[in-house]
This record gives C-alpha cells, structure tokens and sequence, in this order.
C-alpha cells in the first residue's frame, strides 16, 4: 500500500462522513417532531425513501451497464452485508428522531471503529499496528467525552445509535471483504437494490407513509446525498486497509457539529469540544504514523 492510496482512502471516507453528516441534518428535519421544529415523518418512512430515492438515481449506471453491473458470485455475502447495513441504519435514524443531541448520537456511533479494528485483526488477517490501536482509543476517549455519558447515563434512546455502531462495523468489515473480489460499484449497486426491498418490509412493519410534496422534496436531496456517500465508503475500503482507513470516520463528528451549528444553532458547549479536539487528534495521528511507515526505507 503505498501513500497514494493511504492518502486517497482517507480522503474518500472523510467526504462520505461529510454527505453523511449532510444526510442526517435533513432527516432530523423530516423525523423530528414538531418539539424539535421537524416534520414528524416516521424514520422507518424515511429511510425507505432516502434509500429508494437513492438507487432510481442509480438506474442509469445499472441500464449503461446491464445485469454484468450486478454479476457477482457471493450474492449470500451480500445480503447479509445488507441486512446488517439496514438495521443499522433503522437504528441510527430512530435514534436521531428521539431528539437526542447529533453529536451524542454520532459520538456512541463512533464506538464502530473498535468493532471494526478488531474483525479486521480476527477475521480478515489485516495488520492492525499499534498507532492504529491508539489512534482509535484516543477517538473513543474523545467520543466518550462528547456522549456526556458519564453525566447522563446510558438511557434507552442512547441503546439505538451503540447498536448502530455494531451493524455497521460488521457491515463495514463485509464491504471491505467484497471489495478484495468486486468492483467498488457493484457493491454499492447491491447494497442499494437490496436495501429497498428490506427498508419497504420495515416500513409496512411501522405503518408506511407517503410524503407530501415538501417532505418529498427535502428526501430527493437526501437520496442524492446518500447515494454519493455510499459510492465514497466503497471506494474508501477498496483503496485502503479497513483497518486504516475506519479512524478517519471519527472526523464526521466535526461534520455534524459543523452543520448542525449552522442550520440549526445547536452547538456543543463545555468539555463536548475537548472531546471533539481528541477525535481530531487521534485521525490526524494515525495519518502522520502512517505515512511516516511509508516513506521509511526498506530493510535489506
């Protein structure tokens, strides 16, 4: 792996956490109740749309390049890589319509890291190197910082997104295993065919709704987003070491603070900023040993 690909994999999964963290603002204003200022759409609802959205836009890929843009031989693999990725995101979307705070809903998620560096240690046979191992602990300081949960407690609705966080890092660890034989949007085409039908059953579950045309047209946006922030993670995981590349991710906490802030006025106060400080710190370390490794020369 040389510092290319180190430097474009972390690039690829720092703007998927940007459309991710874009994603999420819209879906508080669609889920959130009028408590909140949102809409009250149902995240069940919600995700089915986002998702269905996603891949229509998607169609003109699939129909440039017929069934072969589908051709796989691990069709198993992939829906279980889907079934994770949508419960997952059920989870995460109920637990920002609750009304808790993003950036303690995005710092519980950001436990997945430790998930993922230990499947890519146990199951995929990546190197996980010690930088890697610190990188990651001092993220998880700064997260843990940031939920508050040492003040608040660990109530119901903060269950949603730590459940979250390990779907996604089994979801996470199955794209990178794809990518070792499939083309990265193949993987992404997959994840979005299958997500509509598993979303619409998850949907009737909860009591299907249809949009109007306002809410219609802040899910067009969000179908957009996703679906350009699907196609960024597989390229991420097809162009780096999972283990390497999953700490960048923290850094959609500062998306979300960032955003949030903007659009709604909502900022983190206090200690929260130490926390953020720390998840800063232990990406940009991560990168710098990284690179460090690359440029040393080789023993003979």
């Amino acid at each position: 792996m040389n510092q290319s690909n180190f430097l474009k994999g972390a690039a690829y999964m720092i703007l998927a956490g940007i459309c991710f963290a874009a994603a999420n603002a819209i879906t508080f204003v669609i889920t959130s109740s009028a408590e909140y200022g949102g809409l009250g759409f149902k995240p069940q609802s919600d995700t089915f749309w986002q998702y269905a959205i996603a891949l229509v836009l998607s169609l003109p890929f699939v129909l440039r390049h017929g069934i072969s843009g589908l051709k796989t031989k691990r069709p198993v693999l992939h829906f279980i890589r889907v079934i994770f990725s949508a419960l997952g995101v059920q989870a995460f979307v109920m637990s920002i319509a609750s009304g808790t705070p993003i950036w303690q809903v995005i710092a519980l998620v950001m436990t997945s890291p430790i998930f993922v560096l230990l499947g890519a240690a146990l199951f995929l046979g990546e190197t996980v190197t010690p930088p890697r191992w610190i990188a990651a602990a001092i993220g998880l300081a700064g997260a843990t910082v940031v939920s508050g949960i040492w003040n608040t407690g660990l109530n119901a609705a903060m269950l949603y997104p730590v459940a979250a966080a390990v779907l996604w890092a089994a979801s996470s660890l199955l794209t990178k295993v794809l990518t070792r034989t499939e083309a990265a949007p193949t993987v992404t085409l997959w994840l979005l065919v299958l997500l509509t039908p598993i979303n619409a059953g998850l949907s009737l579950n909860a009591g299907f709704e249809i949009p109007t045309m306002q809410i219609f047209g802040w899910l067009l946006l969000a179908g957009v987003i996703v679906m350009a922030a699907q196609y960024l993670l597989t390229w991420s995981y097809a162009t780096a070491d999972a283990a390497f590349v999953q700490p960048f991710d923290d850094l959609k906490l500062i998306s979300n603070i960032l955003i949030y802030g903007i659009a709604f006025g909502y900022w983190p106060e206090g200690n929260i900023w130490g926390g953020v400080v720390m998840i800063l710190t232990g990406s940009v370390y991560l990168l710098w040993s990284s690179l460090q490794n690359q440029s040393a020369p080789a023993l003979t």
